[in-house]
């Protein structure tokens, strides 16, 4: 596609990388770069944990320098919202009431936090952690004496919780399934990060919904549950996950679901429009569509659909091993793979350091590992060249590292 115009729609992890590996790649074209938020690509994962905590200032959260986009001939717009894609024109319609052309476009927009009807959520304090202007305004509140609620105990409430309590302030985190993260770990991992949770003194409280935020002067003071009682609150932060951003390709006629439908060269129906990122659902290679929300994902999915932009050739349908980590004080957990189920599980290691292996219908579907990275590396290497793990070598004493030497 040399000398042809490729435009990017939304300037995070993925919509940089794909600016980037275009131009690493050699590609002569014009690439512009358009986001919403008034700042060039940034890291979000420590939004919810060293930049929460205090422990990463502002200015280190750039992906890459201003003059970096300036350097590669990479056109930035931030600040500026697309109302409309134009596939027939290939044109996009922005928000200042300017147009862009494309050859190639690439959708990149994200998720959203998910909007829950509660009374009080407009009061000051209420805060959903989605930007570095969010962390900022929930920052405020995070120190000693201060109360705060999590609303949802998923990966973002957990990590918030956990970044609070290094500040001083009280938690209370929360969730109304019975138990935290049932949908996303094995009870092994899940019960491990509420007990370490309830160790520093962060009040757990499942099978627990919000009705109500009430406030004094315009400014959150409780949180009334489910159960009647009041919780008092400096802050509340709404954690109940997020929904892919879709309506500007459904608006334009592009299927969409639970994300942004694409094929297996993530391509949409549209010839001419990719979608990467949070924003996409993909064929999984099991028959189904899956949709990921990783820096991983990510980054692979832009450098997948780069590389095809600038080449005539197929690479072959997008397979990458997906991997995610969180840090909640001094617990890493590392994933690798992806499930929703299982039906076996094998714990190596002890109670400080181990990983537990998820086999769904004999297969390994995934690994969770505390603490202990040597494992999830092997894990990623042996997923990454095509093998696997069995029951019987997850159980025995099986040298993971030296079978992923062999693969």
């Amino acid at each position: 596609m040399t000398g042809q115009a490729v435009v990017i729609v939304g300037a995070g992890t993925a919509g940089h990388h794909v600016a980037g590996r275009l131009r690493d790649n050699g590609f002569e074209g014009s690439v512009t770069l358009i986001g919403a938020e008034p700042h060039l690509p940034y890291h979000r994962p420590p939004l919810s944990k060293a930049y929460l905590a205090g422990a990463t200032p502002r200015e280190r959260l750039g992906l890459r320098s201003p003059e970096y986009y300036v350097d590669h001939a990479v056109t930035t717009r931030v600040g500026v919202s697309v109302e409309a894609i134009d596939r027939e024109g290939r044109r996009i319609a922005l928000d200042d009431g300017t147009a862009v052309g494309y050859d190639c476009l690439v959708l990149a927009p994200g998720a959203s936090p998910r909007q829950i009807d509660l009374p009080g959520r407009d009061l000051r304090g209420v805060v959903e952690l989605r930007t570095c202007d969010d962390a900022d305004r929930l920052r405020e509140h995070l120190h000693e004496g201060r109360r705060v609620v999590v609303v949802g105990g998923g990966f973002i409430g957990l990590e918030v919780a956990a970044a609070a309590r290094k500040r001083g302030a009280s938690v209370t985190v929360l969730e109304a399934m019975p138990a935290l993260m049932t949908r996303a770990l094995s009870g092994t991992t899940a019960r491990l990060l509420a007990d370490t949770h309830a160790s520093y003194g962060v009040r757990i409280s499942c099978t627990t919904s919000v009705v109500e935020l009430v406030g004094e002067d315009g400014q959150v003071s409780e949180v009334v549950t489910s159960s009647g009682e009041r919780l008092p609150a400096d802050a509340v932060v709404l954690g109940v996950g997020v929904v892919p951003n879709t309506s500007l390709a459904a608006d334009a006629g592009l299927t969409t679901g639970d994300g942004v439908v694409v094929d297996d060269r993530l391509r949409t129906a549209d010839p001419a429009v990719f979608a990467v990122g949070d924003c996409a659902s993909f064929p999984d290679g099991r028959g189904a569509q899956l949709r990921l929300e990783s820096v991983q994902n990510a980054v692979d999915q832009a450098h997948y659909v780069a590389d095809r932009i600038c080449s005539d050739s197929d690479a072959g349908p997008y397979r990458a091993v997906p991997y995610f980590w969180t840090d909640q004080y001094d617990t890493k957990l590392q994933i690798v793979g992806y499930t929703r189920h299982d039906d076996h599980t094998v714990v190596r290691g002890g109670s400080e350091r181990h990983s537990v292996f998820r086999f769904a219908d004999g297969e390994l579907a995934a690994v969770e590992s505390i603490n202990d990275p040597s494992t999830h590396l092997a894990v990623r290497r042996i997923l990454a060249g095509g093998g696997t793990v069995s029951i019987d070598q997850a159980t025995g004493d099986t040298d993971l590292r030296a079978l992923a030497r062999s693969v």
